[in-house]
């Protein structure tokens, strides 16, 4: 698929000052564009000129993109910048963004709270064409919900699609979370910008556990027992002692909260789904937050830590929620750390 898209003019790198006009012809000090691009050649044409133009302007610069782009984005930058290419912060979007939840606080807000009262521009791509059908709901879900977490804020995020690789549905939602698109044609604004739709969508009721799986039915009085059975669980399976820790806490937080604002009682399942260790917890909840887990919570805030610790902990949290309850499900993968 090529990555030019009809009705766009210009130039790649059109657009990318950092206080570039919005499609309505204003000023948003929040821009989040889409890069779609077709080969490395695209890739760094799109990308190198909107690092390069943030450290001249002294702008705080983050770059984090899967592993197999690191390499040639940063000797690309390097050899444009020199010296200058030292300050900018590099990750890898595969270990960092492993579980999309996580990216908003602990990628993009890390980076930006870092630097208060200054402008900062950040590459974020954290859909590629290995992301797995499970994965998929949650990227989609993030990259529209960047929107509300930075609406007002003077924050630019390029988001890098790789136009020959994924799916065409992949690029065509991409086009309704991002206001800006961008290729080798140029930029232009998207015609089917539509965020809040594309998290409904996503917001799909999940199958129920299959079998053989391990159930328990909790309430304030029984509060124990989960922790107790995700524990026998992860060691029976031969996950490692920190990855148990990691499950036990996942429990612990997850029934605590349907004990608080699920009704009072909930249901617990684990088990195995390949190489992933699963826990999910229903009750009768309604999360109304699409952003709860993956906003920031100051240190001295009372409460609000328990979806942002689960996303922090797991390797994929799905989430579903209606009139009927919330259904939180995470992902563990058993090969080691999390990533």
């Amino acid at each position: 698929m090529s990555g030019t898209h009809p009705g766009a003019a210009g130039s790649a790198s059109d657009g990318l000052t950092a206080d570039a006009a919005d499609s309505t012809g204003g000023k948003d000090p929040f821009w989040h564009p889409a890069l779609f691009y077709d080969g490395e050649d695209e890739y760094l044409a799109g990308t190198v000129p909107f690092v390069a133009d943030g450290v001249a302007a002294g702008e705080p610069v983050a770059v984090a993109v899967p592993t197999w782009r690191l390499g040639p984005l940063r000797d690309a930058v390097a050899g444009r910048l020199g010296r200058g290419a030292g300050g900018v912060h590099w990750l890898d979007m595969t270990e960092a963004g492993r579980n999309p939840g996580r990216i908003i606080p602990a990628v993009l807000r890390e980076f930006a709270d870092r630097h208060p009262g200054r402008r900062v521009r950040i590459i974020g791509e954290p859909i590629w064409p290995s992301r797995s059908a499970a994965e998929y709901p949650a990227c989609a879900q993030h990259e529209a919900l960047i929107n509300p977490a930075f609406t007002g804020r003077a924050v630019s995020i390029l988001c890098p699609y790789d136009a020959g690789g994924l799916d065409p549905r992949v690029l065509d939602e991409a086009a309704r979370t991002h206001p800006v698109l961008m290729d080798a044609a140029g930029t232009r604004a998207s015609g089917h910008y539509a965020p809040d739709t594309v998290v409904d969508e996503h917001n799909e009721p999940l199958p129920d556990p299959p079998e053989p799986a391990e159930r328990l039915r909790f309430d304030l009085a029984t509060l124990d027992a989960p922790r107790a059975l995700a524990v026998r669980f992860a060691a029976a399976a031969g996950a490692p002692e920190r990855r148990v820790l990691d499950i036990e806490l996942v429990v612990s937080e997850l029934t605590a909260n349907s004990i608080r604002h699920g009704g009072g009682a909930g249901d617990l399942a684990l088990w195995q789904d390949g190489a992933h260790l699963v826990v999910e917890v229903r009750d009768r909840g309604r999360l109304t937050d699409p952003l709860a887990g993956r906003r920031p919570v100051a240190p001295d805030a009372p409460g609000g830590r328990g979806l942002l610790l689960v996303n922090q902990l797991s390797d994929l949290v799905r989430v579903h929620t209606g009139a009927d309850g919330t259904t939180v499900r995470a992902y563990f993968a058993t090969g080691g750390e999390r990533g």
